[in-house]
């Protein structure tokens, strides 16, 4: 299973193809466009791997946009003791999910591809009244 290691946001991800996963958020983006990462700082599989240095220049991973959203809020309350001091902020960061779909090499080839999404259409059974 190929994997590659790509920096975005200030953070560092390892990634495999079909995975998905929440980064910062990804500015003047739509929901179900494709976004390409070209920051790679490695890639590989099993047997052999690639390290850049710092970056592998041509490498590449393409990914496919979810959706945009905010995470959980988080509560800072700050309380001075015996002052009848007290403060409560929220905060709920932003994020982009995002669907790996292809990884590709410094030369252009793919090194890993993920598999069709199929959507899966529910049945509705019809409930029959028994008397």
């Amino acid at each position: 299973m190929s994997y590659a290691v790509i920096k975005t946001g200030g953070k560092q991800y390892k990634v495999k193809a079909g995975e998905i996963l929440k980064i910062e958020k990804l500015q003047d983006s739509k929901p179900s466009s494709k976004v390409e990462f070209n920051e790679i700082l490695a890639y590989g599989d099993d047997k052999t791997i690639e390290i850049g240095a710092p970056t592998i220049s041509g490498a590449k991973v393409e990914a496919e946009l979810i959706e945009n959203s905010k995470n959980r809020t988080v509560l800072i309350f700050k309380k001075r003791r015996r002052h009848n001091s007290r403060r409560k902020n929220g905060h709920r960061q932003e994020f982009s999910k995002i669907r790996i779909n292809k990884i590709y090499s410094k030369d252009g080839s793919v090194l890993s591809e993920a598999e069709k999404a199929v959507k899966v259409a529910k049945k509705t059974e019809s409930k029959e009244a028994s008397k």
